[in-house]
Order: C-alpha cells, then structure tokens, then sequence
C-alpha cells in the first residue's frame, strides 16, 4: 500500500488542475545568487534537472539549442528517473490509466540525445515513488537498463547510502531518498533507499555531500513546513546541496548558511499527465559551480536557476527557454516566477 495521506489523496487532482501558490516568498532566496567573491580560480560545474517520464512523449522530445548548450557547459548532470526503464510493463491496466509509470530504454536513450546530455556524465536517482510501478521485476529491469546505458544510479541500497562521484579535481557525494512509496513498503525495503537521517552516512573524502530528496507534496509552489525541517536538519548534517523533486512544479530556494535547497524542479520531461495544465509545465535547470581552488574545495562559488517550460508538439514535448517565450504565455510564466521568488533575476531568460 502507498503511504500518502487521505488529504494528499483527496487534493491531487484540485491542486493538479489548479496548483497552489499559498506561501510567502519573501521567506526565500532569489533565482540566483554569488556566495563567493571574488570567483574562484577553478571550478566545477553541477546542473540538476527535475522528473524524467515518457508518460507525455511518445517519441524524443524536441530541444531548444540554447537548451543544449547549457546542459553542454556542465562537468556532470543529476536527475530523477521518474519511471521505471522496461519495455513491456507488467502492470498493463495502470499503465494505460496512466497510474503506473513506464518508460523504454530506447525512449530514455533518445531523449538524452535529443536534450544533449551524455550517458557519462549522467546520474539518475532510482529513489521515487513510481520505481516499482511495473513490479520488482521491473525494478530490476530498470536497474540493468541503466547500467546498458551507462548511467550511474543513486537512492539504490545496493550502492550505499553515499555514492561518491569524481568531477574533475573534485569528489562528489551524491545521496538520494524518497519519502513517497506507491507500492508496499515491503517492495521497496532493501532497493530503494527511504532513509533521510544522514546523520550516520559517511562522507569522508567527500568535497560537497549533494542530496536529492522526493519530497514534499505534489503541485504546490511553495514547501510545507515539515519539508523545509527536514531541509534545515539535512543541512545541520552536512549536506551543502539540496535538490528535491516530486512536486511537479517549480519551487523556491532557501539558503540555509552555506547550504542551498532547491526545493522542488518541476518535471524536466512530463510525468504527470499527457495535457498538463501550464503552470506545471515550468520546470528549472539548476547550475552550480563549485570551487575547486585549494583552500575553498567544495564550497558553491554559484548557483542559478534557469526556467524552462514544455510545450505540446504532436506526440511529444518541446523544451523552450523561458527567454524565448513570446505573448501571452510569457506574461503568464513570468508572472508565476515572481510569485514565487523575492526578486528574480532580469537576465538569462527570466522576465521582468
């Protein structure tokens, strides 16, 4: 059985249909910020990207170039594979009510092609709510499709609660945890790691320890207050990098001292429903780039948020920057933005 709650339940479609914008955003930090002045020498850069399904692309989504360019300028790249990798699902009646998650290895494989991010420089977090949609056979399926493709996985027991990457002169520690299960929490003990309690998880020789939670509820802006506790507790533990998913639509970041918590990126391809209402087709490319100068490795040098949206093009998605929007949905993304952060920035693609 799943573990949400009967009011979670009872809000989804409400909230999916129409999502929540109650909260203060003058409680959180801008879309972009300098934590280091002047700039290190030599850095890292880190770019996280939000859900990734097939459930609202039946072929390769189309990819604006400036979007490609930016995902070119990064050392590694961190997602959530919101859907389980198999090529005929078991569970066949979910699948066409759209209740369970699918998604071929072809699909997956095109679609990296088609954003311009490479296997190597890829990782993927297993630790969702939908990873055990088509069954503990497709989980496995899924595990060894990845490894096909040469994508690394974190939120997976089998590979430990830290899984500790080199990105140029510099380790990253990357952890992964869900707090949301469709299936039985039997099905998910031993796979998919459910514990967010880093305060025993080792990170020695680790220069950033990042975490990426599926967290919070579905379809609202701004984080409930037991997610931003538990956001403040992940940072008081080490964590220097937070970069949530689940909610299915852009969410604010908070800086806590050194940490910075994105809380939630929106779908990077579209995991909800085919037709999604516009305001959950915003989603965010987080960039991060990390000082590797001797003295200051590991500590975020910057970070910025680049928004996004998808827009419908036959039977698939079409990634545009927001930058690039004209008219109306323009207005009506950039007026969602400064909903819900403080002062965002004017330039690279968000609107005044």
């Amino acid at each position: 059985m799943s573990n949400y709650p009967l009011s979670y339940k009872l809000s989804w479609l409400p909230r999916f249909v129409k999502p929540s914008l109650v909260g203060d955003a003058r409680d959180f930090a801008p879309m972009a910020g300098t934590l280091m002045n002047p700039p290190p020498k030599q850095t890292v850069r880190l770019a996280f990207v939000g859900d990734i399904s097939a459930v609202a692309n039946r072929s390769a989504p189309h990819c604006d170039p400036a979007i490609k360019a930016l995902l070119g300028t990064t050392d590694l790249v961190i997602g959530n594979c919101e859907s389980p990798v198999v090529d005929r699902p078991s569970a066949v009646l979910g699948t066409r009510l759209g209740t369970h998650h699918v998604m071929s290895e072809r699909f997956l494989a095109e679609a990296l092609t088609a954003v311009g991010i490479a296997h190597e420089k890829l990782v993927l977090s297993l630790a969702n709510n939908h990873v055990l949609d088509q069954g503990v056979a497709g989980f496995d399926e899924t595990v060894a499709a990845l490894q096909r493709l040469g994508i690394r996985t974190v939120g997976l027991t089998a590979n430990g609660p830290v899984v500790p990457v080199r990105v140029g002169p510099l380790d990253i520690g990357l952890t992964a945890f869900t707090l949301w299960r469709n299936a039985d929490e039997s099905a998910f003990t031993g796979r998919v790691s459910m514990d967010s309690d880093l305060g025993r998880w080792p990170r020695d020789g680790v220069d950033l320890l990042c975490a990426v939670p599926h967290w919070d509820w579905e379809f609202r802006h701004f984080p409930r207050a037991e997610t931003r506790a538990l956001a403040r507790r992940l940072a008081g533990q080490g964590i220097g990098l937070i970069a949530g998913h689940h909610a299915h639509v852009v969410q604010p970041v908070e800086r806590i001292d050194g940490t910075i918590v994105a809380y939630g990126l929106g779908d990077f391809l579209g995991t909800a429903l085919t037709r999604q209402p516009w305001p959950g087709r915003i989603g965010f490319i987080l960039i991060v780039d990390v000082s590797a100068d001797a003295g200051t490795r590991g500590t975020i040098a910057s970070y910025r948020l680049h928004p996004f949206i998808r827009l419908r093009a036959g039977d698939h998605e079409r990634l545009v920057l927001v930058e690039a929007l004209e008219g109306r949905m323009r207005d009506k993304v950039a007026g969602r933005l400064k909903a819900i952060f403080p002062s965002p920035p004017t330039d690279e693609g968000v609107p005044a």
